[in-house]
This record gives structure tokens, C-alpha cells and sequence, in this order.
């Protein structure tokens, strides 16, 4: 047996998000099942699981007796994912759209149109005007600008606020309007 062989390197083990079953480090845990409630041993609580035939998972590791509960863990897990996956959907799209503070006539309208259709399709799109070098002695032309666009998608969208000036940046957010 060489060295090499000796010291196989092995992937990083991935950590749980809850400890289960033997991995709980506590002597008494805080115990949430259908059949016993309360603070018992730790071994009286993998009895309690093993009885039902699921898992012990330690729900509150930072209580004072961490908190356990006897449940099938891979269903919890599955639920949680479930659970991830309908708030993301759910939650609203931000859109970006850029413009320059002596931006033309016809770009204007591009990026407008780009702006409705965004709002359209029920997402938030954050506009921001660019300022750059002496244009920051022009703060109102980029004012002028978000305010057009404002007024552009009034039928679609409406603003959260008046433009606001961050560094060399001015924003407005806009939300969909709700038919």
C-alpha cells in the first residue's frame, strides 16, 4: 500500500441543514411528537422515532433544550423545496433599463417601448439615468428624462417614487399596473 493510497482525497462532505436521528449532540432535547411532548433524554426521543418509524430531526438547535420533532424527514425536506420554488415563482422580475441624460428623441422611444413591455409582462423595472463627467452639473435633465419616461407608461406602470440621485446615478422604480 502506497502513500498515495493511504491519503485518498475525498469531495468536501456536504452539511445537512438539520441534524438528524444520531448526529444530535444534546443530552435533552425538547421533544414535538404525536405521541410524547416535552423535555426527555435523547435517548428516549430516538426510541419515540424508531417507534413511529421516521426521523428525529432537530428542528432548533439554539433553544435551551434544543427543540426536536419526529417527522418524515426526505417528506419535510421535498415539502420545503416545494415551498423555495413557488415563492420564486411568485416573486416579481426586475428589469433594468439605462438611460443617458441627453438621450434622443427616437432612442428614447425604443427604451420606452422596451420599458411598457417589461411592465407588461408584470415585471419591476428600476430606470436609471447615467451621469457622466460634466454632466453631473445637469442633475435636471436626468430628472426630465425619468419624468418623461413616467409619464410614457402611465397606462402600464407607475412609479414607486420620485427620481432619487445615488452617486453618479439617478433612479426611479417602476410598478405594474394591476388590471
Amino acid at each position: 500500500m502506497s502513500i498515495q493510497d493511504k491519503f485518498v482525497r475525498r469531495p468536501p462532505r456536504k452539511e445537512a441543514k438539520h441534524r438528524i436521528n444520531g448526529f444530535i449532540r444534546a443530552q435533552r432535547v425538547r421533544l414535538v411528537s404525536p405521541a410524547l411532548n416535552g423535555v426527555v433524554s435523547l435517548s428516549e426521543a430516538l426510541a419515540e422515532a424508531s417507534n413511529a418509524g421516521l426521523d428525529l430531526v432537530e428542528i432548533s438547535p439554539n433553544a435551551d433544550p434544543p427543540v426536536c420533532k419526529v417527522m418524515d424527514y426526505s417528506k419535510f425536506m421535498y415539502q420545503q423545496k416545494q415551498k423555495d420554488k413557488d415563492s420564486a415563482k411568485n416573486r416579481p422580475e426586475l428589469k433594468e433599463v439605462r438611460f443617458t441624460p441627453n438621450i434622443g428623441d427616437h432612442d428614447f422611444d425604443i427604451k420606452a417601448r422596451q420599458a411598457i413591455k417589461f411592465l407588461k409582462d408584470g415585471s419591476k423595472v428600476k430606470t436609471q439615468v447615467q451621469f457622466k463627467g460634466r454632466q453631473m452639473a445637469h442633475k435636471e435633465q436626468g430628472e426630465l428624462v425619468l419624468l418623461r419616461l413616467a409619464e410614457a407608461v402611465i397606462e402600464v406602470g407607475k412609479p414607486e417614487s420620485l427620481p432619487k440621485l445615488e452617486g453618479k446615478k439617478m433612479f426611479m422604480m417602476l410598478t405594474p399596473v394591476k388590471k
